[in-house]
């Protein structure tokens, strides 16, 4: 049985399955939706962290010992920028910096952010489409007892440190799926949905929060998989693990099944957290436990054949 597959992606670890996707799957068979709300303006530059994880991850750019940015990357216009008295709490690299400035001088053109990625992606030799999850701004913000606050200012200024006791979506309602991922969601050949293993709260509802598509999907009858964040009951990058003991929910594959609730009817977990098997299975879900830690590009792949065989799909 063959099909397309849309794949909702936050940043590294959603990067990475993206990656594994991509190199199972032709461009034709896949859609890449990414988190948007991430994004902010910083230096006068549109930066867009999870789109450019993303895009690093499909071209082999990616720092995969930093966990973020460009590999073999330097730093000497951040340099210039500290020394002139401008904020650096949120570095730009030398070579972030030319995708930062191609994406920005080209919005304020007037292309839409979906035209942006598109030709940026073109430009880097991605032939599978990478897709915002909206063109109208819609940010992630995060409460605190100092009050809202733009999510990256609290996840790299302040270090994720001061609790977190609340999230919304500014521009939700109001926010309207990009053109790629409308096409993708009505495609008749769409075979399953895949929620990469990406922060639930940060990065996957913010998708969900874009106009339309979370019932979208609920009404789709296809098999909609979620591949856990978390690796022997932690997450490997970012702040999910804080997030989930803040809330009080449990810090296992448990709490993010009911999180997701109906929106997911399979779950991909590591081998490491076998133990929650049988309760995700009471929930009702199909199961697949296997190693999912992704260190080489090996794992990827057969991270994403995994969830490929687990809709019922066949590699090309």
């Amino acid at each position: 049985m063959s099909g397309h597959v849309l794949a909702l992606s936050g940043g590294v670890g959603g990067a990475k399955l993206a990656a594994g996707l991509a190199a199972v799957l032709p461009p034709e068979r896949l859609t890449i939706a990414v988190n948007t709300g991430d994004d902010f303006e910083h230096l006068g530059l549109t930066i867009c962290p999870d789109i450019d994880s993303v895009v690093y991850a499909l071209v082999g750019l990616n720092d995969t010992q930093r966990g973020w940015g460009v590999t073999g990357e330097t730093w000497q216009a951040m340099a210039m920028l500290k020394a002139l008295g401008e904020k650096g709490w949120f570095n730009l690299g030398d070579r972030d910096l030319g995708m930062h400035i191609a994406r920005s001088w080209r919005l304020r053109g007037g292309e839409s952010l979906s035209e942006v990625t598109a030709r940026l992606t073109r430009g880097l030799g991605i032939a599978h489409p990478v897709v915002p999850m909206s063109d109208d701004p819609l940010r992630t913000q995060v409460l605190t007892e100092a009050g809202w606050t733009d999510f990256q200012r609290w996840f790299v200024e302040l270090q994720c440190g001061p609790e977190l006791k609340g999230i919304r979506f500014a521009g939700a309602p109001g926010a309207a799926p990009a053109p790629g991922l409308l096409a993708a969601l009505e495609r008749p050949d769409l075979a399953a949905v895949v929620l990469c293993p990406s922060n639930p709260f940060l990065s996957v509802d913010p998708i969900l929060a874009v106009d339309g598509v979370r019932d979208r999907l609920l009404s789709l009858q296809v098999p909609r998989i979620a591949v856990s964040p978390l690796v022997g009951g932690k997450a490997v990058k970012g702040p999910l693990s804080k997030l989930l003991a803040e809330r009080g929910q449990g810090e296992d594959n448990i709490a993010i099944a009911k999180h997701y609730g109906p929106l997911v009817g399979h779950m991909v977990i590591d081998s490491g957290d076998a133990r929650d098997e049988p309760g995700l299975r009471a929930l009702g879900l199909e199961v697949v436990v296997m190693p999912t830690l992704m260190k080489q590009a090996e794992d990827r792949a057969r991270l994403a054949q995994a969830v490929l065989r687990a809709a019922g799909l066949e590699q090309d």
